[in-house]
This record gives C-alpha cells, sequence and structure tokens, in this order.
C-alpha cells in the first residue's frame, strides 16, 4: 500500500525556520513530481512549492518565494521543504503530493497521492 507521510512541524515564532519532510513508503517516488499544499482553517487548500522528478526545475506561489525552498533527496524518494522566514499567515496544515507525470506543477488535481499533513503553526 501506497503511503506518503509528512513530518516536521510544530509551533515556531515570527522569524522562525522550520524543514518539512515528506517520504514515501510502498513505492518509490523518485521518478514523481513532488508538491507542498497548505490548508488554514475556514481556507481553501492552497500551492505552495512544487519539483519534479529530476529535482532540477521548482515552482513557488508567489507567498512564500524567497522564504521556502523544496529539495529532494539523494535517493530523491524524500522531498523537503524548508521554510524560513515564518510568518503567522504561513499556519497550516501541510501537505505532501505525488505525482505520477514527474513535473513539477501547481494544480492539485494532477496529484495522485496525499499525506495525511502536518500542522505548522507560527505565533506573532
Amino acid at each position: 500500500q501506497v503511503q506518503v507521510v509528512e513530518s516536521g512541524g510544530g509551533l515556531v515564532q515570527t522569524g522562525g525556520s522550520l524543514r518539512l519532510s515528506c517520504a514515501a513508503s510502498g513505492r518509490t517516488f523518485s521518478t514523481y513530481g513532488m508538491g507542498w499544499f497548505r490548508q488554514a482553517p475556514g481556507k481553501e487548500r492552497e500551492f505552495v512549492a512544487s519539483v519534479n522528478w529530476s529535482g532540477g526545475s521548482t515552482i513557488y506561489a508567489d507567498s512564500v518565494k524567497g522564504r521556502f525552498t523544496i529539495s529532494r533527496g539523494n535517493a530523491r524518494n524524500t522531498v523537503y521543504l524548508q521554510m524560513n522566514s515564518l510568518i503567522p499567515d504561513d499556519t497550516a496544515v501541510y501537505y505532501c503530493a505525488a505525482d505520477k507525470s514527474g513535473v513539477a506543477s501547481g494544480r492539485y488535481d494532477v496529484y495522485d497521492y496525499w499525506g495525511q499533513g502536518t500542522q505548522v503553526t507560527v505565533s506573532s
């Protein structure tokens, strides 16, 4: 059974940093495009960042450009989201997703597998 598992969420003060990790089990995601999305209470799920299968192409939401960095591990089966200069508006449940096509995409409907999410809370 395929599972996508996020970790690394927590509580941090404004200006702080967190690194989220996303790992796959039951399947290798080294050829998949991977993305991070987030959902705040009362809001729709929104795109954060995505990376293609090789790690050579990335895209970001305007709201996180220059603050967040998405990357793949050496075996390309793990994906990270380094979040710096966090602000309260970054508070949300963060979800990792995998896309068979292998490309980087900001469209949530192209992703085939989703994790359960990890909570990130930024205090003011």
